[in-house]
């Protein structure tokens, strides 16, 4: 891990913000250049795992050079989701920061090759997945010798309706008492909806968490991916001014 994105890592309060997925290089480099000033981490999906076929699932490896070219321009660490093991190491070239998601927290052969990696890995909780399973899962990465974890509260299924998964607040703060790894929440997908994820920062914020993934895109009404839940750069960068 590099000097910088450790230090990052270690602040008190980190921000990872960026498109949901990648559409082309002239979307990432704006939604970057507006939000850059409050972004530690810079997110954008390459490969996009969606709950209907035929729904937009990412350019790959060019939305990969993509998200490198403006990490680099721009000098930010990137974060990337891998869904497949026969992926890791394409994905691990490009960014600096692996993510594994929710449907994917108890992919076992993932977790592995994900370990052996030297890099950073944040691990997203499962939709219905209990506390001790997500820490489990996160002991397959260490067990393979990397220690470099974030996990990542993104909301779980209740019978809750009227936000698209139920964040467990108390669920993140015993995780990260649990585990003493850094802890962050995903408001984004927990709620699906833009006007709460700024009390949800706020209150990450004072419930002593790691950080927030904030979905940020320059037109959110033309995203490819999860249009309702995304932010404007200029809504993001109220959050935080």
């Amino acid at each position: 891990m590099n000097k910088e994105l450790e230090l990052i890592l270690k602040k008190p309060f980190f921000v990872i913000a960026g498109p949901c997925a990648i559409e082309s290089k002239k979307q990432l480099e704006q939604t970057a250049e507006k939000i850059i000033s409050h972004t530690d981490i810079l997110r954008g999906g390459a490969f996009k795992p969606r709950t209907f076929p035929g729904s937009f699932e990412g350019l790959g490896e060019e939305g990969l050079k993509i998200l490198k070219e403006i990490g680099e321009k721009f000098q930010i660490p990137t974060i990337t989701e891998v869904m497949d093991t026969r992926d890791i190491e394409l994905v691990a070239k490009y960014t600096d920061i692996l993510q594994i998601g929710a449907r994917n927290m108890q992919n076992y052969p993932l977790l592995k090759e994900a370990g052996k990696l030297k890099k950073p890995i944040l691990l997203k909780r499962g939709l219905g997945a209990k506390i001790k399973e997500w820490l489990a899962a996160a002991e397959y990465i260490k067990k393979e010798g990397n220690l470099q974890i974030i996990l990542c509260e993104r909301g779980i299924r209740t019978f809750e309706n009227e936000t698209r998964f139920t964040l467990d607040f108390a669920g993140a703060i015993l995780a990260k008492q649990i585990s003493n790894l850094p802890v962050i929440i995903d408001p984004s997908h927990a709620t699906g909806k833009k006007e709460l994820i700024k009390p949800l920062v706020l209150a990450s914020k004072a419930a002593g968490l790691s950080g927030v993934m904030i979905e940020a895109h320059i037109k959110p009404k033309e995203a490819l991916c999860d249009a309702d839940q995304a932010l404007t750069p200029e809504e993001f960068n109220e959050i935080f001014s």
